[in-house]
């Protein structure tokens, strides 16, 4: 009986091998130490639908990067609802009208950003540069076009990269800068009128009539529209 007990039981078995191949494993999962990303190489790739497009969206079209100026959305009585725009190639510089069926999908573009303080102009060069790093970046005059009217040494911007190339810049949307030429002012207690002034970088720009020779005025740089005295 004893004899039949013990068969019953069956035979123990001792899978030493199998239980250090079990901890091999588990050491191998062990969590890695962590790195720190480099913000100023992550970059990400969103998708937009054309229903959300507005002016200063980005989108790529054709494996390049582009700058809605203008969009409408169109709904017509018969046909699929649209989207007509007027876009600027961040790299060519040239402007199409392009049309997206509404709900589309679009791809914008891997874009990044870096702060840089405008540090000096170097004959027909503008020179950016990045106080963390010290290093510097350049813009052409062509590149920078009409907003050197509201550039201002140690003015910090925004600097637009795509595939490590700099292809556009944001100035700060409010700017402060002196008059340095206009007619002579009115007390500050006068109503109305306006006058045109000279500001220090050569922009002209329309304030109110109070607004003398001397005085640091805050511009929005997207219009150009004098807001106030600073």
């Amino acid at each position: 009986m004893a004899a039949l007990r013990h068969l019953a039981a069956g035979p123990t078995y001792h899978h030493h091998g199998v239980a250090a191949a079990t901890a091999s494993l588990q050491l191998h999962r062990l969590p890695l130490p962590s790195r720190p990303l480099r913000s100023r190489s992550f970059t990400r790739v969103y998708a937009i639908s054309s229903n959300d497009i507005r002016v200063g969206t980005n989108v790529e079209v054709d494996g390049a990067p582009w700058k809605v100026l203008e969009f409408l959305h169109v709904k017509p009585g018969k046909g699929a609802a649209f989207v007509r725009t007027k876009l600027r190639n961040y790299v060519t510089g040239n402007t199409v009208e392009k049309t997206f069926r509404a709900g589309s999908t679009l791809q914008e573009p891997s874009l990044s950003k870096e702060t840089k303080q405008f540090t000096y102009k170097d004959g027909a060069q503008f020179v950016f540069m990045d106080l963390t790093t010290f290093e510097e970046s350049r813009l052409n005059e062509a590149d920078v076009g009409d907003k050197q009217k509201w550039l201002k040494e140690g003015m910090d911007c925004n600097l637009l990269y795509w595939n490590g190339k700099i292809i556009d810049f944001e100035l700060p949307i409010t700017v402060r800068l002196t008059v340095t030429d206009t007619d002579p002012g009115a007390s500050d207690s006068a109503q109305g009128g306006t006058k045109p002034a000279t500001l220090e970088t050569g922009a002209v720009v329309t304030v109110p009539s109070f607004v003398n020779i001397g005085d640091d005025i805050l511009v929005d740089s997207r219009t150009g529209q004098y807001m106030n005295r600073a």
